[in-house]
């Protein structure tokens, strides 16, 4: 009897791995959840929900957004942070999850490249140098620059928080120009948007998205773009770069992740279904109206990208001794 149990055994236990594997690699097999560390309505939100609207339609799986705001990003990074790696948890954030807040807090709740799989970056979109015609009387920037130098003490600028990509997209632009202004943070790009129209600041750098139809209603002046060519939806502003400031580029983005650990097989799928969602022609349509530049790239691309931004911009809230508040 005990021979036969020991048989029995063996004749099994070659079964157990190949079940594990089939477990960690088929996917999907259940709805697949999308965590968005913001509010419904803003960039990550639109991007999560145009990607899952899509990939619903090609995996066979509902895929639902699910909001977990809090924290800049961390109570959601936490929460991925815990889920199993088996694709179907992800995570859309944007370029303060996934970069500043490592450069901006040091006692940060999760580690975006050791706790988190890299899968795409998804988009990017310029920030605009936008000022208050009535106030600010510019056009260019090296005008821009000549008034912020005589007016050092007196201009302020708003952003959508502190440590967000405006943020230190100003903050590099004064360093870059030997320039200064006081930081009036606000609780989002549209509140801060509305205040500079209102005349209560003069400058800002602003997402592409929250001000272009302020500039199309003749409400800001856009002086430049962060971009590296000029923007299709701002064709007539030129880029800081045209405008005498080398390597100014800056872009904010939105980013695909997932729990640390994801075997490469499922990897392999998300992303290829993830692209998909991405490139599919009525999603690239829709997210250039909004001003959104699909990338889409592979895993190491994105990773590679992430890595560089992180670097740069804990340099510069080294310089600007910036903290979070």
């Amino acid at each position: 009897m005990r021979r036969r149990t020991l048989l029995g055994a063996l004749a099994v236990a070659p079964v157990a791995p190949r079940m594990g594997l089939a477990q960690t690699t088929d996917w999907p097999t259940r709805p697949v959840t999308i965590l968005v560390p913001f509010v419904a309505g803003g960039p990550s939100d639109i991007v999560a929900r145009t990607i899952g609207n899509r990939m619903a339609q090609t995996i066979g799986q509902p895929v639902v957004a699910e909001n977990r705001p809090g924290a800049n990003g961390e109570v959601a990074a936490r929460q991925v942070v815990r889920s199993a790696p088996d694709g179907h948890t992800l995570f859309v954030g944007s370029i303060g999850v996934f970069a500043i807040n490592t450069a901006l807090r040091p006692n940060l709740g999760y580690d975006p490249l050791r706790e988190l799989t890299p899968v795409t970056l998804a988009v990017t979109t310029p920030n605009v140098l936008v000022v208050n015609p009535e106030k600010v009387p510019v056009r260019t920037l090296p005008e821009m620059v000549d008034w912020l130098k005589r007016n050092r003490g007196r201009a302020s600028y708003s952003t959508s928080g502190v440590g967000s990509s405006d943020h230190l997209t100003m903050e590099l632009f004064k360093q870059r120009t030997g320039t200064d202004a006081e930081h009036v943070p606000y609780t989002g790009g549209a509140a801060a948007a509305t205040d500079l129209i209102a005349g209560n600041v003069q400058l800002s750098f602003q997402n592409l998205g929250t001000v272009a139809a302020h500039i199309a209603g003749g409400r800001l002046r856009a002086i430049a773009v962060t971009s590296a060519e000029r923007n299709r939806i701002l064709p007539d502003v030129p880029t800081a770069i045209e405008q005498g400031l080398p390597d100014f580029v800056v872009t904010s983005w939105q980013a695909v992740m997932a729990p640390g650990g994801m075997p490469m097989p499922v990897l392999t799928k998300v992303h290829a279904a993830v692209k998909e969602a991405l490139t599919h022609a009525e999603t690239v349509q829709r997210l250039n109206a909004i001003g959104f530049d699909v990338v889409a790239n592979t895993p190491d691309e994105y990773r590679s990208f992430q890595e560089a931004e992180i670097a740069r911009w804990r340099e510069v809230v080294r310089t600007a001794n910036i903290r979070a508040e």
